[in-house]
């Protein structure tokens, strides 16, 4: 049996669900602002995240966990949380000197700090355990072998961390850098207000 054009579905799907706007695109953006480095951390934390709801559906983990209600409220609501946190802390920026902004704080915590925050935001979007379950179990034969799944997974980080890459690398440019300069303060509001949205929404989700 010829599993490519599943494969290639798969990569179409994630392609799609990573571009569509949410907390990682905001968390990428935000830190590709600030620096290429703080923005390639930040997509990298992401991709592991992804890499690891995509190997716990593979295990059947992933159904599992969006079927347990307790569980899965947890993880909800710590993802809400963060979200809020993150909405916040931007917010809170406004009022500070340009050199004192969240983005520039983020700089000074290194790469490190940047991966964490990429991977929290990540492995906290409960969604993503229904996500890949169903992205799986859609679109991958019944009894499809290891090395299809392996492949499968293979394709799953790649694209993330492709995608996220290029994010972070498109808004680290000079020219996109010197437009959030000029126009911080608005930028960091719309931002700070949509993590606040989507954390409420996640908070609230039912």
């Amino acid at each position: 049996m010829n599993f490519l054009p599943h494969l290639a579905m798969v990569a179409a799907v994630m392609l799609l669900a990573c571009i569509s706007p949410g907390p990682d695109l905001i968390a990428v953006s935000s830190h590709g602002l600030n620096s290429r480095r703080a923005g390639l951390a930040v997509a990298a934390g992401i991709a592991s995240s992804h890499a690891v709801w995509a190997a716990l559906t593979i295990f059947g983990l992933g159904l599992l966990i969006s079927q347990l209600a307790g569980l899965y409220w947890v993880i909800r609501m710590a993802g809400a949380l963060y979200l809020l946190y993150l909405g916040v802390g931007m917010l809170r920026g406004l009022w500070r000197p340009e050199q004192e902004s969240a983005l520039a704080r983020a700089e000074t915590r290194g790469a490190a700090a940047a991966y964490k925050k990429g991977l929290t935001v990540g492995l906290t979007n409960p969604k993503a355990a229904t996500f890949f379950g169903s992205l799986f179990v859609t679109l991958l034969p019944v009894h499809a072998p290891v090395w299809v799944l392996g492949m499968t997974w293979l394709s799953v980080v790649l694209v993330s961390i492709g995608w996220f890459s290029l994010v972070a690398c498109l808004f680290s440019t000079r020219a996109v850098q010197q437009g959030y300069a000029r126009l911080r303060k608005p930028i960091d509001a719309v931002m700070g207000t949509l993590l606040l949205a989507l954390g409420a929404r996640l908070a609230l989700d039912h």
